[in-house]
């Protein structure tokens, strides 16, 4: 977990990427390389996720990929036998969370209130998903919630309702390791082949994290 750690700290915003078709994989990987952020969560939304993974992971080894959306223990074999590096979920399953831990797949669990973080604790998480982070009051209820575990180290990635326009916000927060961007790489604009927007999209994360 230490490595992924030190990977969100570097870069601070997690693609996070639906793909329908597989073969969008490598011109996804090559505008994301490109515009400077060399990581991805690929989410088990679709049929095409486990083989897109596989491919990133063996084509492009210079990206830290990941396996977004893991719900169940076959979603955590899947990803793992893909080369999936961590996971992440929405919300918090005890029996997923240990079952990544039997894999040594590094994981980072969801949650949105108090007791989902405390659950967290107690399987010593070091990193948890707060989502869906617009939805349940943003960068103030982050805030909130996160403030009576500052002691523990703690810390978050805020998904769900992040944007270009409140990024900087998130990041500013001491509580947020990263954020995932849903809007960097969205679907439509992969299904039309618009990687350079994609790259632009990059280029401006890289921008606004220089600046916070």
């Amino acid at each position: 977990m230490d490595k992924i750690i030190e990977t969100l700290e570097k870069y601070r915003v997690v693609p996070v990427i639906s793909l329908e078709d597989a073969a969008a994989a490598l011109p996804l990987a090559d505008a994301l390389l490109e515009g400077g952020l060399p990581l991805a969560e690929i989410t088990f939304r679709t049929a095409a996720a486990a083989e897109a993974i596989r491919i990133l992971t063996e084509k492009r080894p210079e990206l830290c990929i990941g396996a977004g959306t893991v719900l169940t223990a076959q979603n955590v074999g899947d990803a793992v036998k893909a080369g999936a590096v961590f996971g992440v979920a929405p919300g918090f399953n005890p029996e997923t969370l240990e079952v990544a831990g039997e894999h040594h797949l590094p994981f980072i669990p969801g949650v949105c209130t108090p007791s989902e973080i405390e659950a967290a604790l107690t399987y010593n998480a070091a990193v948890l998903k707060f989502f869906p982070a617009g939805a349940m009051g943003g960068v103030a209820m982050l805030k909130a919630i996160s403030a009576p575990y500052s002691h523990t180290g703690i810390r978050f990635m805020p998904t769900g309702g992040v944007s270009e326009s409140n990024l900087a916000e998130y990041l500013a927060q001491p509580a947020v390791l990263a954020c995932g961007g849903t809007w960097i790489a969205a679907k439509a604009d992969i299904a039309e082949g618009r990687w350079s927007e994609i790259k632009d999209r990059c280029r401006r994360v890289a921008e606004i994290i220089k600046g916070v």
